[in-house]
């Protein structure tokens, strides 16, 4: 799987565009970075810039944006209504696919530490990559902002992770750290009153609302505010309960709702010794901010969301519960609108919600799972919505074999070159194999006759999408594997070190190139394994595809085991061919054994219609 992770530095800048130029232009100068957004706030006087790339090139690319924005922004005179401390405020990496909140950590760390020493910049890590619980907040750690920082810097408890324990007077301190992926949710109303998508925003957000009293059918924001009373007692948000302290209350809450009531108020900004002012309902979802505002150009009013773990509130989910708010109050969803870019685990959770809803199969290829969840969700309502620009991660084969059409892949297999080759079309026979399968296990969801098996067959269509892919890349891998071993041979053998070094190289070569056959052979029986499983459940009608399949899957087995074996014969090196040739005679066995079972079945299928 690719590896990428996401950075979303916020600059001190966001007036002078040739100085926010400057801070990009250092991004993009570091090749395998993509730079996705760059939102300039006037008033707020910052910019928020957003790139994805390998691991190693976003760290790099970090490193050279703070360089960068010390060098051409002086925070003494930086002034902003968003809160600050820094030229480079805050820096934080974002796990998006291939790798974890534990690689994010790691890389904040190093980037800090490259930070705190090359750039003698104090740095504070906050979130997941927090040196300690209390640095977790990142208001916390930017308490005080730029013009208390040095009054900060003299304070033992606040000694920064990396670098001098000093005042940087032009750039400051910077914030780097780890979070999971922020989504901004939108989801758009048949309304331009604002207080409609208020409405249904106080209902969904962590934070909750005023709790209210009297006439709040069918419009909560109607009812009497409910404040806490000056007799000491404590009411609870979510129910009728009131305490006689807040001890009493916190633990009524622990019990009845499941929460942490002194997180809550702190949260909040409630003082638990003397509590004053509104009570606050709890909102349904965690991990959500959410206001309603009115978009002129869309006509209409939306819901303006941020989903800071799409892992604990996904977009679907939130959607679908305004949908049934929303309802409650006369009020139509038209749709809803991602701004910027979305995680394709994200998506694809959501495609997979409304399949099941419907009674699908949820073993679709990555195209239609994308057109079922753009389409579920109307995320195409207000602006267009392209999944190769909008999808994160998304898996997609790009090669020069597998992307030619059919005719001019076999046109090419056909010419006087020796690729492709054998290799590449043992992966693509079998990658049709895994493909049939796939095929009649979702021809086979929706008929009546299978309900009871819905369970397994989107199993199966689910696995066979996983093993055809597998295999598609397979067809360009075997053609680009034998390139190692090209190069080997137009090394230069004047010398005797030179022969060596050549000879070294191309047995190197080889072992690559029979590495990938070999796992040609392993997908091909992943394949046969799924027509088993499909011939056993296969209606009369289907049975064919299977075979078909199952054929196909075992002739691509056995046509890679060729390529294996022939590499092997240039291999000097006794142990990898032995390992080399258990592996395959293993595998081959499997195959024939698995390839008999399905072709049985059947047999035995087609033989009963024919008595």
């Amino acid at each position: 799987m690719e590896k990428i992770v996401e950075c979303v530095p916020n600059f001190s800048e966001g007036r002078n565009d040739a100085v926010i130029q400057r801070i990009t232009d250092a991004i993009e100068a570091v090749s395998g970075v993509r730079l996705l957004d760059v939102d300039p706030g006037r008033d707020t006087n910052r910019t928020v810039v957003t790139f994805v790339g390998s691991p190693e090139a976003v760290e790099e690319a970090a490193f050279r944006a703070v360089e960068r924005a010390a060098e051409v922004i002086d925070m003494r005179e930086h002034q902003g209504a968003h809160p600050r401390f820094g030229a480079t405020d805050v820096c934080p990496f974002v796990p998006v696919a291939g790798v974890s909140m534990e690689d994010c950590v790691e890389i904040a760390r190093r980037v800090g530490a490259r930070i705190g020493e090359e750039l003698e910049i104090p740095v504070y890590l906050y979130e997941a990559a927090a040196s300690r619980p209390e640095r977790r907040n990142l208001a916390r750690v930017r308490a005080g902002e730029y013009e208390g920082l040095e009054e900060k810097l003299g304070d033992p408890e606040w000694k920064p992770d990396f670098g001098p324990a000093r005042m940087n007077p032009t750039a400051g301190a910077t914030a780097v750290g780890a979070r999971e992926f922020l989504i901004a949710y939108n989801i758009d109303l048949n309304t331009m009153d604002r207080r409609y998508a208020n409405e249904i925003a106080y209902v969904l957000r962590e934070r909750g609302r005023w709790k209210r009293v009297g006439n709040t059918e069918p419009f909560y924001y109607k009812g009497e505010v409910v404040r806490f009373p000056e007799d000491g007692t404590y009411p609870c948000g979510p129910c009728d309960f009131v305490g006689g302290s807040f001890e009493e209350l916190e633990r009524h809450y622990r019990e009845a709702h499941g929460g942490d009531l002194g997180k809550r108020y702190e949260d909040l900004g409630i003082d638990p010794e003397n509590p004053s002012g509104p009570v606050f309902i709890d909102g349904l979802f965690t991990h959500v901010k959410g206001i309603g505002w009115v978009i002129e150009d869309y006509k209409r009013a939306q819901i303006s969301m941020n989903l800071t773990d799409y892992k604990v509130a996904a977009p679907h989910q939130v959607l679908e519960a305004a949908r049934s708010e929303a309802a409650k109050r006369g009020i139509v969803i038209t749709g809803s609108e991602i701004v910027g870019v979305i995680p394709y685990a994200a998506m694809r959770e959501a495609a997979v919600f409304y399949l099941r809803r419907m009674r699908k199969s949820t073993g679709l290829p990555v195209p239609d799972l994308m057109e079922t969840a753009i389409q579920s969700m109307g995320l195409r309502d207000v602006a267009p919505f392209d999944p190769e620009e909008k999808v994160l991660a998304m898996p997609r084969v790009d090669g020069p074999l597998v992307n030619r059409s059919t005719y001019d892949f076999v046109d090419e297999v056909s010419r006087d070159t020796p690729a492709p080759g054998g290799g590449s079309v043992a992966a693509l026979a079998g990658a049709l194999g895994g493909a049939l399968a796939g095929m009649v296990a979702n021809l086979s969801v929706g008929k009546g006759e299978f309900d009871a098996q819905y369970e397994e067959l989107c199993s199966i269509a689910e696995r066979a999408q996983q093993v055809k892919d597998a295999l598609v890349v397979g067809v360009d891998d075997d053609t680009s594997a034998f390139d190692q071993v090209i190069d080997a041979m137009r090394m230069p053998r004047d010398t005797e070190e030179e022969r060596q070094a050549r000879q070294e190289a191309m047995q190197e070569g080889y072992k690559a190139a029979t590495r990938v056959p070999l796992k040609t052979v392993r997908d091909c029986r992943d394949a046969l394994a799924l027509c088993v499983e499909m011939a056993e459940l296969a209606d009369p009608e289907m049975v064919s595809d299977v075979g078909t399949g199952a054929h196909m899957a075992a002739a691509g087995a056995h046509a890679a085991a060729y390529n294996v074996r022939i590499n092997l014969r240039h291999i000097g090196d006794e142990d990898f061919n032995a390992e080399m040739s258990r592996s395959l005679s293993a595998l081959i066995e499997e195959c024939e054994a698995l390839k008999s079972k399905a072709v049985t079945k059947v047999d035995a299928v087609l033989a009963a219609s024919t008595a």
